[in-house]
């Protein structure tokens, strides 16, 4: 069991406000990097480098040959667009009745610096003596690409096994729904609205293309569940289109991804559809793909990627996470065993990669993204302890 005495306490949770206390919205991630760089410093981490897009990666090196295991957490955080509107001020980690308020307390800063903390503590109690390599990863633009940043990290750690530290309220997940982010385009013939037989309203394509794909039905897992196809946005163009039939349309999808699904075969169904409608129709041009999103890092670098993040699901029957659940019991917690409801950087290291994954995570999911967000100080620490069960579980 971990020690985690009042020193600890009390460092895990300046640590903790200090990273709360860093404005890191995605693309501004760098002193949060410093700050972990400090903490490792004083902690005798083996090193700690910065890859291209500015994740910062963790490094302790047991005395002998073993398994890495790689703790993921991501250090930017979703804005806050009206401050004025929190009790609390969000970037105060302020502490009342037992809980710590700010923007990414729970989403997910409280479970990085647990996951620093419990990676420190543990080779100082073993005194390094433990098989396999400790890694802790403060991954960037997560709340903009799930797992795309996180390729960089796998490739260059090559772990193992990965912890994800999204919140789970101390749980165990061993799944999760991916996501896709598909668009719908519709092109007309742009013509003057006092004589809109001239043209083609895009816009009117797009409304019978948007009944035609409302009555599709998506895949179902058993587990998972259902592979949601939801429609999130429509734009047209030229926009605002005064006295002009529109000549474009396009209608953005939010789409949930099981085990086994793939970029073709999730665009077959929509494609095929849309190929039907236009034998039928001479006028509509319509295509489908997805989305693609381009951002710019705190290191200059460019992150780029299709907004296609695979699902993923292991049997809570296999022996790691047997192993793991032992441990958490072991140590008096008493977690499920079930699956995210929202998407992750697992969609990389488990739904691309294959690489064994679990989340544990302090707090309660519901939290992240809202007004007031706080973490419990006791779920702050007892993340640490499973944290360190992990560990146990893994590195023997």
């Amino acid at each position: 069991m971990a020690m985690l005495n009042e020193e600890r306490k009390e460092e895990l949770i300046t640590l903790t406000q200090r990273m709360i206390q860093i404005k890191s919205y995605s693309g501004e991630e760098k002193a949060v990097t410093e700050e972990m760089r400090r903490f490792c410093e004083k902690h005798s981490f083996t090193d700690v480098t910065t890859d291209r897009y500015g994740n910062c990666i963790c490094r302790i090196k047991g005395s002998r040959p073993g398994k890495k295991l790689l703790f993921d957490g991501h250090m930017d955080t979703v804005p806050v667009p009206d401050p004025s509107k929190w009790s609390h001020d969000p970037f105060g980690a302020e502490i009342a009745d037992g809980k710590m308020y700010g923007r990414g307390t729970s989403d997910m800063k409280g479970a990085l610096s647990a996951m620093l903390a419990a990676a420190a503590y543990y080779a100082e109690d073993l005194k390094g003596d433990f098989p396999g390599e400790i890694c802790v990863a403060g991954i960037c633009h997560e709340e903009c690409f799930e797992g795309v940043a996180s390729r960089e990290v796998s490739r260059l750690v090559k772990p193992d096994y990965v912890v994800i530290g999204e919140a789970s309220q101390l749980n165990m997940k061993i799944g999760q729904r991916g996501r896709a982010e598909i668009v719908v385009e519709t092109f007309g013939v742009p013509a003057h609205s006092a004589s809109p037989e001239k043209g083609v309203n895009a816009v009117y394509k797009m409304c019978g293309v948007i009944e035609a794909i409302r009555r599709l039905t998506p895949p179902c897992h058993e587990v998972l569940g259902k592979g949601i196809l939801e429609l999130v946005d429509v734009k047209s163009s030229p926009y605002p289109g005064a006295s002009v039939v529109p000549d474009y349309c396009r209608a953005t999808y939010d789409r949930r991804l099981l085990t086994g699904e793939t970029k073709e075969s999730v665009l077959a169904l929509i494609k095929a559809l849309l190929d039907e409608m236009m034998e039928k129709d001479p006028q509509l041009k319509a295509s489908v793909s997805y989305s693609s999103g381009r951002e710019t890092c705190w290191t200059g670098e460019t992150i780029e990627a299709e907004r296609f993040f695979p699902g993923w699901l292991y049997d809570k029957e296999e022996e790691w996470v047997k192993d793991i659940y032992r441990e958490m019991k072991a140590i008096g917690l008493d977690p499920s065993i079930t699956n995210y409801d929202f998407c992750t950087n697992g969609s990389h290291y488990a739904g691309e990669a294959g690489i064994k994954t679990i989340g544990v995570g302090p707090s309660l999911e519901t939290l992240a993204h809202t007004i007031d967000e706080y973490i419990e100080l006791d779920q702050l620490m007892k993340v640490v302890e499973s944290y360190y069960g992990v560990m146990r579980a893994i590195l023997k």
